[in-house]
């Protein structure tokens, strides 16, 4: 990459940062600069780009089971939002055509089709970024997420098969049987592999060797042979400790990802504002995902969490238009069209998804008429919590050695609560006092409201997003909680938001750690000399 590009994605980057807006938004304004001053992507930016959208595929797929795309509302909703929207998108199109508008006039029905197929997909890259930056990927909304990202991930390798009417090779009969038959394999190098350099490129090997090459050399999609080597290690102890590895990497190569959307193609004012028009119907693309969502049993903060995450266009639409203008059946101007109304819909979805909870939290009376009370979901249910006096969120490391020294004081008034279901479980089996629940949901605060006064006399907010730790207590907040209110952060500076906020005790988690660990040290040390005394 040239190092001007590298110093304009820097720039830009930086700069919508400090606005508030994901880092993504400024590399894809920097790729529109590049492509006005006449830049073109070079072969180092594609092979960037391709990496970044390789490695990500393949982090997903480590965290990952595939029992959770079998559930209908992932797959059976996914598939009836990508439908909804093509008819609807397609009816729209075609009936441009007949406005006598010129971009518009020479598209029929199967173009506009066509078109609105390539709108149907949602961006894997956008929902992950922004699910990562808001510590949500565990979280359910964002398992329903990524699981539909995955089910049009799908539909699309199917349509480029038929597309480019390449078929895979005799070889790929055999792919399932040789990937089952070298999974231990994999499994053994993995638990042996160590926590350095090494697990890093194991993880670039997995990833576009045994992965995307393979899956390239039987003649299926690179990336989604990445997906799929992912998930055969979804359940492994070392498999989360890989994808925080590879982390930086994937963000670094996505750059390039961004950049080369930007620079896809000359941009002419018609264009834009056919963009700008198409940009505009994601909020339909929204509601179609809401009422979806509804109808499969999801409650409505779920439903609309997932809708707003998935609520944008996708680079997959842009592989779909990249096809049919190689084909001839599209002019170029559409795929430059769907390029641009891409990185407008992302850098409009940017905000709507920082803000998400607060504008559930003030909708919320009207988006709960759409819910379907007879068949809501077991799983995406708010929680009582009894007579539970000290309410521990984020049940992880910190947050579980909290709970076990407050169990041990106060017993059964302490209650854990997680918004990952595998958590939940994992500390169910091991005899803990915990529930699913969420410290964002707002509709868990209003329950919390209705418990007698002073019942609950402390809450500790462990969670490892510090958006979620503050939304939390603006909650505590607007309920008039008047206990006990204790936070965790990772930098000083997110301690002094909390302590500004209002929170009674806010800890670093690197200091408290170093600090809890010097003082057992000491404990230790002291019980040494008396033992040497005594002597």
């Amino acid at each position: 990459m040239d190092p001007i590009w590298l110093t304009i994605a820097f720039v830009f980057g930086f700069a919508v940062r400090s606005i508030g807006l994901p880092p993504m938004v400024g590399y894809l304004l920097a790729g529109f600069l590049l492509n006005a001053i006449g830049a073109e992507a070079g072969d180092f930016v594609h092979v960037a780009a391709d990496l970044g959208v390789t490695l990500m595929l393949f982090t997903i797929g480590l965290k990952l089971r595939i029992k959770d795309l079998l559930k209908p509302e992932i797959w059976a909703g996914g598939l009836s939002h990508m439908t909804a929207v093509v008819v609807v998108y397609g009816l729209i199109l075609w009936g441009l055509s007949f406005t006598g508008i010129h971009f518009f006039s020479d598209l029929d029905w199967e173009l506009a089709l066509l078109i609105a197929f390539a709108f149907s997909f949602s961006s894997t890259v956008f929902a992950v970024k922004i699910l990562e930056e808001k510590g949500e990927m565990n979280a359910l909304h964002g398992q329903v997420s990524i699981g539909v990202l995955i089910i049009q991930d799908l539909v699309a390798v199917i349509f480029l098969v038929i597309a480019t009417a390449k078929l895979p090779s005799i070889y790929a009969l055999f792919l399932p049987l040789a990937l089952v038959a070298i999974r231990p394999l994999l499994i053994l190098i993995l638990k042996r592999i160590g926590h350095g350099e090494l697990l890093i490129l194991y993880g670039f090997l997995l990833a576009l060797v045994v992965g995307a090459e393979l899956f390239e050399f039987v003649g299926l999609k690179a990336d989604l042979g990445a997906l799929i080597v992912g998930m055969m290690l979804a359940n492994q102890k070392k498999g989360k400790e890989m994808a925080d590895a590879l982390l930086n990497f994937k963000d670094i190569f996505l750059v390039g990802f961004f950049l080369t959307i930007g620079l896809s193609g000359s941009i002419t004012w018609q264009i834009v504002l056919v963009s700008i028009f198409i940009a505009l119907l994601i909020n339909l693309k929204i509601g179609m995902y809401f009422i979806t969502f509804t109808r499969f049993g999801l409650r409505a903060r779920t439903s609309a969490l997932t809708s707003f995450t998935l609520g944008n266009y996708s680079e997959f639409g842009l592989i779909v238009a990249s096809v049919a203008v190689a084909n001839a059946w599209l002019p170029v101007d559409w795929l430059i069209t769907i390029a641009l109304a891409l990185a407008i819909s992302f850098i409009v979805a940017s905000p709507i998804n920082k803000h998400s909870h607060s504008i559930f939290a003030y909708f919320k009376k009207h988006l709960h008429k759409f819910e379907n009370i007879g068949s809501q979901l077991i799983y995406d249910r708010t929680i009582d919590i009894q007579d539970a006096e000290i309410l521990i969120f984020g049940m992880g490391r910190f947050g579980t050695a909290t709970y076990d020294q407050l169990r041990s004081q106060f017993g059964q008034k302490v209650l854990g609560l997680d918004y990952n279901l595998d958590v939940v479980e994992k500390h169910r089996q091991e005899r803990r006092f915990v529930v699913h629940d969420d410290a964002t949901d707002s509709e868990f605060w209003e329950y919390v409201s209705t418990k007698p006064i002073g019942q609950i006399k402390l809450i500790m907010l462990c969670m490892e997003d510090h958006a979620s730790n503050i939304f939390a207590v603006e909650r505590l907040k607007a309920i008039n909680y008047d206990g006990l209110l204790a936070a965790t952060g990772r930098f000083e500076d997110e301690v002094i938001t909390l302590k500004e906020k209002g929170v009674h005790s806010a800890y670093n988690l690197y200091t408290e750690a170093g600090i809890g660990f010097a003082n057992q040290i000491c404990d230790q040390l002291e019980k040494c000399y008396n033992e040497q005394d005594d002597s």
